[in-house]
């Protein structure tokens, strides 16, 4: 029988028309690495970037067990392990992050590439200082998010890099031979008194972001010290590490659902002298955090779910935001202001009023009712 990639979901990440769990670049990916799977040894096959559990769930179907897996965004992997469980391949798959037990005496490695190429060579560095000597990588993705640079980002850490043929819009790079290995290290900048330190694949790196900086300029004066204080979808950890540092009695949660944004996170906040004081944790929203304990809220919703745009993952967030805040609390946020999210923010959480505004962005406080 067939293993049915179709029946694959994306649950707990948003499921919607035209959002799919798996795509013809994670086909590609399996078929390219199908005879280099074949009577692979327990332990020696990874898979870096797997959206949803396609190429983990696809090698497991094949035979392969003690699959290492890293994805970097936690719905991504709690969706990996709800269709293991489904599938009865729960036992073939474990997530780690991205150091160096993951890629350790790799034999092959499944990649869907990033669209950062930042992250790739985290990726490609950690599996050439790690691998086995033979490992043989089969980086995927759709055309359109690909570039040149990409065999160049490869080529620098592998002696040889070949292309596969596109099918379907997609193609296949095929690494071998590794070279200059190195395990990932934060880029680090100073803006003003803030450093911020960021891995790959954090958004906006190790700049400050113009909507970031938007906020940062209209916090308000004060912030409730008596209830929890939320970076939400925190990045790099800019909006918490300046509320620390502007409020030395404040302790902070920041939260991200993504593995290099936490860890870039934690890095900001040591660099700046406010890790005792910052709670830096992965989370998918606010999972974490009890209903009716929050005082205040700060958040730059994303806007895409991977590489799709899509209008429903910002009132998700609000949602969560008004189930944490206590009554009275307030969640502030900004937004590109084409977005129009203040009747959301009405209707989720409660009355709106706007802070400041410019070309590009508005920012609103919320009060939860």
């Amino acid at each position: 029988m067939t293993f049915p990639l179709d029946d694959l979901r994306r649950w707990p990440d948003v499921e919607a028309p035209g959002l799919v769990a798996v795509d013809a670049a994670d086909r590609l990916i399996l078929d390219e690495s199908a005879a280099a799977r074949t009577g692979l040894p327990a332990g020696r096959l990874v898979v870096v970037g797997d959206a949803y559990g396609a190429l983990a769930l696809g090698a497991a179907s094949g035979g392969a067990r003690g699959i290492r897996v890293h994805q970097d965004a936690l719905t991504g992997e709690r969706a990996l392990h709800a269709n293991a469980e489904r599938l009865g391949l729960a036992d073939a798959v474990a997530s780690l992050p991205l150091d160096a037990a993951l890629a350790q005496g790799a034999q092959v490695v499944l990649l869907r590439l990033p669209r950062a190429l930042d992250a790739l060579r985290d990726i490609a560095g950690l599996i050439a200082a790690h691998a086995a000597p033979e490992v043989v990588v089969y980086a995927g993705g759709r055309l359109k998010h690909m570039t040149v640079a990409m065999n160049d980002v490869l080529g620098a850490h592998f002696t040889r890099v070949d292309v596969s043929h596109a099918r379907q819009k997609s193609r296949v790079l095929i690494a071998r031979g590794p070279v200059a290995g190195r395990d990932p290290a934060p880029a680090r900048e100073s803006h003003g008194d803030l450093v911020v330190c960021a891995y790959g694949g954090a958004f906006a790196g190790a700049a400050v972001d113009i909507g970031t900086r938007f906020l940062l300029d209209h916090l308000p004066a004060t912030v409730p010290s008596d209830g929890t204080v939320v970076d939400l979808a925190c990045g790099t950890g800019v909006i918490a590490t300046t509320l620390a540092l502007r409020h030395p009695s404040l302790r902070i949660v920041a939260c991200d659902q993504s593995a290099a944004a936490v860890a870039s996170a934690r890095a900001t906040t040591e660099a700046n002298g406010v890790g005792d004081r910052v709670e830096v944790l992965r989370d998918d929203m606010l999972g974490t955090q009890a209903d009716g304990s929050a005082a205040f809220i700060a958040l730059n919703p994303p806007f895409h779910s991977g590489a799709a745009v899509h209008e429903g993952i910002a009132p998700r967030m609000f949602a969560d935001a008004a189930r944490a805040l206590r009554p009275g609390g307030e969640l502030w946020v900004v937004w590109n202001s084409a977005l129009r999210y203040r009747p959301a923010l009405e209707r989720i959480v409660g009355p709106t009023r706007q802070i400041a505004r410019n070309a590009k962005f508005t920012i609103t406080a919320s009060t939860r009712r």
